[in-house]
């Protein structure tokens, strides 16, 4: 696969939780005003261009959806399309039954061969997952993810959130966290959607990051080597991931922005020795179980050093 190039260039605005504002393991949901739901992608068209072809190379392992969630799929595409078109209408505009994208591409919202929720996913650069409650909790119904951060959506699918986060230090089925969070999903009210931040790190500029669980225990074990320089091998993702409840069906719509940049660029960001030492911080925070669901075993010493020398000016 081509790999994704969005000429990285760490701006003053790119959003950084892992500089101690939003600690990993934690849940951290806050609310957030309704017009903030889903924000511009200053990189917009090249994401979507992404989407368009790993859902025409790869289409299976993109989306996924349960009979009997149209509707649901459906009320998501038309509550996104009115959220884009008052919230942001220099970039979105409508053209009859399509809106128009920064006048380079239209997105037809009611062609009858496609479903809806990949209209709707035509329309950000955000992915899309739907979750519904059944007898045993919140499912994953269905789901536009062109973007997963080392999670493998086929593995998701149709399963509650409790085995979910099963692979999660501290939020399997049975701890504290995962009835916390299912409280969340059961109290969350419609037009008042909440945020989140969560990020990791990884060796290229893929977006397209997929891990099933077995290559997950397989990297635990083995511990191996993933920034063979350091940091300046090493790029940050972060995932600005929302919730909202959609006011007629009932369903809740998971939403996960990926932001990606050179941890090289602290180096010449205007307050890159603070966010270096924060990063720094949060590496030497995580417990062993933590730092092998990330992925950082081998490599996290290095990169300690290398934040504290960038935050040392």
């Amino acid at each position: 696969m081509a790999a994704y190039d969005r000429g990285y260039d760490l701006k003053s605005s790119f959003p950084t939780p892992y500089d101690g504002s939003s600690r990993p393991f934690t849940i951290g949901l806050k609310p957030i005003d309704p017009a903030e739901w889903i924000v511009p992608a200053d990189n917009l068209e090249a994401m979507l261009a992404e989407k368009d072809r790993l859902n025409r190379e790869i289409p299976d392992l993109v989306f996924v959806e349960e009979p009997g969630t149209r509707g649901a799929q459906a009320e998501l595409r038309d509550l996104l399309a009115a959220h884009l078109l008052e919230c942001q209408p220099v970039l979105y505009r409508r053209d009859g039954n399509a809106i128009s994208v920064g006048g380079v591409r239209t997105v037809e919202l009611a062609d009858a061969d496609r479903a809806p929720l990949l209209a709707a996913a035509g329309l950000v650069a955000d992915d899309l997952v739907l979750m519904r409650k059944d007898d045993s909790g919140w499912r994953l119904v269905a789901a536009s993810l062109c973007f997963p951060s080392s999670w493998t959506l086929s593995e998701k699918f149709g399963r509650p959130l409790q085995q979910i986060h099963t692979p999660v230090p501290g939020f399997g089925e049975g701890t504290r966290m995962a009835d916390v969070i299912q409280r969340i999903f059961d109290n969350l009210q419609p037009g008042q959607p909440v945020i989140r931040w969560n990020w990791s790190l990884q060796a290229d500029r893929a977006l397209y990051k997929p891990l099933s669980s077995v290559q997950r225990d397989e990297r635990a074990a083995a511990r191996p080597p993933r920034f063979a320089d350091g940091a300046a091998s090493a790029f940050i993702r972060v995932e600005r991931q929302t919730l909202r409840k959609l006011p007629v069906s009932g369903d809740i719509v998971f939403t996960i922005r990926i932001d990606l940049d050179p941890m090289s660029a602290l180096k010449t960001h205007p307050d890159g020795a603070r966010l270096a030492a924060g990063l720094a911080a949060q590496l030497a925070a995580l417990d062993s179980a933590q730092v092998d669901y990330k992925g950082f075993g081998a490599d996290r010493d290095r990169l300690i050093a290398d934040l504290q020398q960038v935050a040392a000016g």
